[in-house]
């Protein structure tokens, strides 16, 4: 039996994209074995393949993308492996040496325009080690794919390269998705995802101000976290925003489709935030509760083409506030037929045939 290794830079916990691909090549018949990091607070993990976390000295910063990067190295080298699948730019440079060294087959899964997030983009000489990389050996690969079209389109012009596109779609429709008999008081707004800069949470959370009888919920952690919350209590909106933290994809399925709007309006820092097809977008179709996003060109294309919600119109708080009393205080019926019958088309496993295409036909 053949096997795949696959790296990624997290503690493999929350990383659905990765255990959806781990899934799909298992069932292809390969022997699987993720790699990824150990943090203090990593849960144990049950997953029907192999698992191995990497204990570091560094978890942040240069130091830490430095010591994995060797670990990761060395670790692989001397493991039995026929394709390595490197998950990221942050794990590529091993995985390419590795590649070229042990003649193995690689694969390469962008998950984002690595070099362009808002935390490159204001640190030039750290940003400009990665692009250094990423030039380097881009152009060489062979076997390639993304989260979406504009950033394949983008690689693929810059570097001539030949990106496929694997969306990271939900496998299945979530249960259970019976209309709401009434509307619960106050009416739900979630945001879920990575609680960073660039998310749109400071203007939600002013907006908040300008709506009565509703509640915003927070599903996630991140670096302004811990601001977020004094913006809360300053502003007296205690009883209007809730922080449910970082939980399991198990609980999150649970919450998300309590909710009556789902939130993704990313900030146009930059071209991964502009590029940005995310996760949370298709767990709101699946939940079955309409979207508003930000007009970013592949928010924007789920948005309109399957008609199940709104893009925003002004960034204004009170502006904004108007648009989702609009868009929540109309008659919703339409727009949860469309969510139902997008949720039967975005699905994995129209996803997984072009990545099992690939695999099929390494170069």
């Amino acid at each position: 039996m053949q096997r795949i290794i696959l790296s990624v830079t997290n503690d493999l916990t929350t990383d659905q994209r990765v255990h959806k691909v781990c899934t799909t090549l298992q069932k292809m018949g390969f022997d699987i074995l993720l790699v990824g990091r150990k943090l203090e607070n990593s849960i144990k993990l049950t997953r029907n393949y192999k698992t191995h976390r990497i204990d570091l000295f560094f978890n942040n910063g240069f130091l830490f993308y430095a010591e994995y990067n060797f670990r990761l190295f060395f670790y692989v080298l001397f493991k039995k492996k026929n394709i390595l699948l490197a998950n990221d730019l942050d794990t590529l440079l091993p995985n390419y040496l590795l590649s070229k060294f042990q003649n193995k087959k690689l694969i390469y899964d962008s998950h984002e325009l690595f070099t362009e997030v808002p935390e490159l983009i204001h640190r030039p000489k750290t940003q400009f080690v990665w692009l250094k990389i990423e030039k380097y050996i881009l152009p060489k690969l062979k076997n390639t794919y993304t989260v979406c079209q504009s950033i394949a389109d983008y690689y693929n012009k810059k570097y001539q390269t030949d990106f496929k596109v694997v969306r990271n779609i939900p496998k299945s429709k979530t249960q259970n998705l019976k209309p709401k008999t009434q509307n619960p008081k106050p009416k739900t707004i979630i945001y879920q995802g990575a609680v960073n800069i660039g998310r749109g949470l400071e203007l939600m959370i002013d907006t908040m101000q300008y709506l009565e009888n509703y509640l915003f919920i927070i599903v996630g952690n991140g670096d302004i976290l811990e601001d977020l919350k004094r913006s809360v209590k300053n502003k007296n909106l205690k009883n209007k925003v809730q922080f449910l933290g970082k939980v399991t994809p198990k609980e999150l399925k649970k919450i998300t489709p309590k909710a009556d709007l789902g939130l993704s309006i990313e900030e146009d820092l930059g071209l991964n935030y502009r590029y940005a097809l995310p996760n949370k977008i298709f767990d709101y179709i699946h939940a079955n509760i309409p979207i508003l996003t930000s007009d970013l060109p592949e928010m924007k294309r789920i948005i309109t083409n399957y008609q199940i919600g709104e893009v925003i119109t002004d960034r204004d708080p009170k502006k904004l506030a108007n648009q989702i009393k609009k868009i929540l205080e109309s008659n919703l019926k339409t727009i949860k037929e469309n969510l139902i019958k997008a949720a039967k088309i975005l699905q994995w496993k129209n996803e997984e045939k072009i990545l099992q295409k690939l695999v099929n036909n390494l170069k």
